[in-house]
């Protein structure tokens, strides 16, 4: 049978490349809704070859991409430079959010943090008109997630004790390739060649993954993580963008020099089992333009690869 998304983008994008997908072993999809369930019996990811497309993507956008997409009811992956090093930019907002509600619990959103004009740094639209007051922690994670709001991401980073005490979440996570080093809005500046707040596509999702459906979070905080990720403002060109509008999607994108331009998402396609995706990209010139609409085409056709393989 043919699925919605397969349908629609052979309509939209005429996508022929990935006919010749090499895949072993997959099985079928595990439908999941509840956020703080993990498909009990995924088998062992299997790999699914989309080189034709995100070459023919990387040519047309001149710009370096990362995939790595995961279907958590079969196991089946999608991967594309997944294991090269971009840098994280505003995504890196998700992983300060989920490390929050790690060590504070959903009682400690409540806790008051003065905003004070020292604070404030470029980009700060929820917490600037606070300064003289406070805002809780879960008023800030609710804008550094949805807004992308800057001076509420160093906020976080300041609740967790810095960027360092962050990368050590990470790694007690299972994640010991990121590497978390400064706060906004230098953690942006993306020299490529410099490992400094950079990570790899997979071990973003492999990290949003553990969040919502490993053993770290519990159902209340997974839930409430999934409901900032569903609640940005950020990320309607991106990944979202080429889906079918029935299909539930929350994400925390990301941009920065170098034409850094980064999705990281939860896609919840109905009547089946959630896929983690991170979508990451970079050019060679400091001051090049990103492109909203590479990030899209290459999740649209890691979706069609995904459905090729689970067919």
């Amino acid at each position: 049978m043919t699925s919605p998304i397969s349908r629609y983008m052979r309509a939209q994008f005429t996508i022929v490349a990935l006919a010749g997908l090499v895949l072993t072993g997959c099985a079928s999809a595990s439908p999941s809704t509840d956020a703080s369930s993990v498909p009990p019996s995924a088998p062992p990811a299997q790999p699914v070859d989309g080189a034709a497309e995100f070459t023919t993507l990387e040519a047309t956008y001149d710009a370096r991409l990362g995939v790595y997409a995961l279907d958590t009811g079969t196991g089946s992956e999608i991967s594309w430079r997944d294991d090269e090093r971009f840098a994280y930019a505003s995504t890196i907002k998700a992983m300060a959010a989920a490390a929050l509600l790690d060590t504070v619990g959903l009682a400690g959103l409540a806790t008051p943090v003065p905003i004070e004009e020292s604070d404030i740094v470029p980009y700060s639209p929820v917490t600037e008109p606070r300064v003289g007051g406070s805002m809780t922690l879960g008023e800030i994670a609710h804008a550094a997630m949805t807004v992308s709001d800057n001076t509420a991401a160093n906020l976080m980073f300041e609740a967790l004790d810095g960027p360092t005490a962050l990368d050590v979440d990470l790694s007690n996570l299972g994640d010991d390739t990121t590497v978390v080093s400064r706060i906004e809005p230098d953690l942006n500046e993306a020299v490529p060649g410099d490992d400094r707040d950079t990570t790899t596509p997979r071990a973003f999702a492999t990290n949003l993954n553990e969040y919502l459906f490993g053993e770290h979070l519990s159902g209340g905080e997974k839930a409430q993580l999934e409901t900032w990720l569903t609640g940005t403002q950020t990320g309607d060109t991106l990944v979202r963008a080429d889906l079918p509008t029935d299909w539930v999607v929350g994400d925390k994108s990301g941009s920065g020099g170098y034409g850094t331009r980064n999705d990281l998402a939860l896609i919840r396609p109905p009547g089946r089992a959630p896929i983690i995706i991170s979508v990451m990209s970079s050019k060679a010139e400091p001051d090049a333009e990103s492109d909203d609409r590479l990030i899209a085409e290459a999740a649209a056709a890691a979706m069609v690869a995904l459905d090729a393989a689970n067919d």
